[in-house]
């Protein structure tokens, strides 16, 4: 038996979004569906390392500058509302619990305005 070795493009993979906007779960099943076979390791890779595999293996340069300049910003911002949701957890006030739901909400819509500032 021969194997037969496909010519892929990143056209023929037939993407609905960026590779950016892919969450780490839909990169790892596009390089285990596809068969890209140069990935190695994408099960145990982070999202950033996946993305600049997969454009390394088909050529594709960044046009823009790279990394967020808000990254760390969003970062904390995520780590105050996991803080927040296990505080939430734990107050029986229904009053707090509703500052601390809005509060919650005000800053996932800060995150989501300075993931889309760029």
């Amino acid at each position: 038996m021969s194997q037969e070795i496909l010519e892929m493009t990143f056209e023929s993979l037939g993407l609905t979004k960026t590779l950016d906007k892919m969450t780490a779960k839909e990169l790892r099943q596009l390089v285990v569906a596809k068969k890209i076979p140069s990935i190695v390791g994408a099960s145990g890779m982070q999202k950033d390392e996946l993305v600049v595999a997969i454009k390394g293996v088909f050529g594709i340069v960044d046009a823009e500058g790279g990394v967020s300049p808000y990254k760390d910003q969003i970062i904390s911002t995520k780590k105050l509302i996991r803080e927040l949701r296990v505080a939430k957890g734990t107050v029986e006030a229904r009053q707090e619990r509703t500052q601390l739901r809005r509060k919650i909400n005000k800053l996932k819509k800060r995150t989501r305005r300075l993931s889309r500032a760029l």
